[in-house]
């Protein structure tokens, strides 16, 4: 899959049934659109009991293809499960291509014949480690495929067009994420069970919502680095940290029947190192308000948990309900729309000029700060720069005190603001020192406490300073 593909799609692993869901990958190969879609093992015995539910994956996987690549082991060799996936196969009324794949040197290949009793279908040898006849297998499969619809082109362009939102479900174990998956998706698109962990990898789904195009990315549930049972689970984990940073918005799931944990307080770290938009989803809401919980309470408690992001919105649903789904979209959108905001200079450098009217930076060290002026130089996050004479100079309570300022008066109060401090340069403080510059627009993010500033002059001085 992942060689097919060139991307890192599924976990690869020796551990025999690392993949439980459906993972698919859009191709576009000579001119033909088509969906690679890896299964997990036939006749594998979960070590976590859900063999029948990947079993129902797999079955569906079958049902829907229009081609199926039937994959042994060269290396291995004949083996009773190989027996066994041809039998099931057999009965179908689908083209199979026998895939021998590890087939790394020639007489590894001279063995493929004895797979050849399993079934009369074409064949071909591949080796991902040697690189060898990936062309001529993408090559089989176009050929392979029934001719294409008048509608595959099209599909195919608007499926691998940009979606109007990435959103990463992302959230310790068992909290629902892929429940909320199966209700976007309307279907059992992922395994859901009361067994913890029960998500291997990181799964796009792509979703229509009133004529629009959405991926979801559901991830592993995560636990404490030091809990992590094998490598199953690092790479689980570290999918889901990429996720995150794949993802226009970060939907941020909690039990509303348990307490925030270590884990939660360490991935919204993450969130926010990433600079990405969050809600804050509290699922099994029914079960919170069965426990006396309110909405109140609940918002408190998280402000106080995560006081970083207390300008991150909460939205308090059961994933099975499809109207709170809906509603929790909907309100994604609103906060992607906030993140790709842009805000003239001028407007930007009358809040900062009030901003130090109201408050001006204390003095360090024996030295004052000051402020000449602000631009908005990116969005997504929305990231301002602030010009002064000294960045160490301006102390942090201050800085804290004029992000909270952008918060409440800029058109992005619910996105991390990111902020840099940057010295203006050679003549600051000279006469020209509170000349305000032509307008620059730019995009919006969230600014931590202990940022560090980074060279923009390189890139915009020519800009700030005629």
């Amino acid at each position: 899959m992942n060689w097919l593909a060139r991307k890192r799609i599924s976990i690869v692993d020796p551990t025999a049934g690392v993949t439980r869901d459906r993972v698919t990958y859009l191709m576009h190969v000579h001119d033909r659109y088509f969906e690679l879609m890896d299964t997990g093992g036939i006749g594998i015995v979960d070590s976590d009991d859900l063999s029948a539910d990947i079993e129902r994956q797999i079955q569906t996987g079958i049902e829907q293809a229009a081609l199926i690549l039937f994959v042994v082991d060269a290396q291995a060799g004949l083996v009773p499960l190989d027996q066994e996936v041809a039998r099931r196969l057999r009965p179908l009324n689908k083209p199979v291509l026998l895939v021998v794949n590890k087939s790394d040197s020639p007489r590894l290949e001279a063995g493929a014949p004895e797979f050849f009793s399993l079934m009369k279908s074409p064949s071909i040898c591949t080796s991902v480690t040697a690189e060898k006849n990936r062309e001529a297998l993408l090559i089989k499969i176009v050929q392979m495929l029934p001719e294409a619809s008048e509608e595959e082109e099209i599909e195919g362009e608007q499926t691998s067009a940009d979606p109007e939102l990435k959103l990463a479900i992302v959230g310790r174990r068992n909290v629902g994420k892929s429940t909320f998956i199966n209700a976007l998706a309307q279907s059992e698109r992922m395994i859901v069970s009361e067994i913890a962990g029960t998500t291997r990898d990181s799964v796009d789904i792509r979703f229509e919502l009133d004529g629009k195009s959405f991926v979801a990315i559901d991830t592993p549930g995560v636990r404490k680095k030091k809990s992590l049972a094998n490598d199953i689970e690092f790479y689980s984990l570290t999918r889901s940290l990429r996720s995150v940073r794949r993802a226009n918005v970060v939907l941020m799931f909690l039990d509303a029947s348990q307490t925030i944990s270590m884990v939660d307080k360490q991935l919204v770290g993450e969130i926010a190192e990433s600079y990405k938009p969050c809600i804050f989803v509290v699922n099994k809401w029914d079960l919170g308000q069965e426990a006396d919980m309110t909405t109140e309470k609940w918002v408190k408690y998280l402000g106080e948990s995560f006081g970083m992001m207390g300008f991150s919105p909460v939205a308090f649903i059961t994933a099975k309900d499809p109207m709170s789904v809906k509603k929790l979209i909907n309100v994604a959108q609103s906060v992607a729309k906030q993140a790709r905001i842009r805000v003239s200079t001028s407007k930007l450098n009358q809040l900062v000029r009030q901003a130090v009217i109201r408050n001006h930076p204390p003095m360090r060290a024996n030295r004052e700060a000051r402020i000449y002026f602000a631009t908005q130089v990116a969005t997504e996050p929305p990231t301002i720069v602030v010009k002064c004479n000294e960045p160490k100079v301006v102390d942090k309570s201050w800085r804290r005190y004029l992000l909270g300022v952008f918060h409440d008066q800029l058109p992005f109060p619910e996105v991390p603001i990111k902020v840099y401090y940057r010295p203006r340069g050679a003549g600051s403080g000279g006469a020209g020192a509170e000349e305000e510059i032509d307008d620059l627009d730019s995009t919006p993010e969230i600014v931590l406490e202990g940022d560090e500033p980074i060279d923009f002059d390189s890139v915009f001085e020519d800009d700030f300073l005629d």
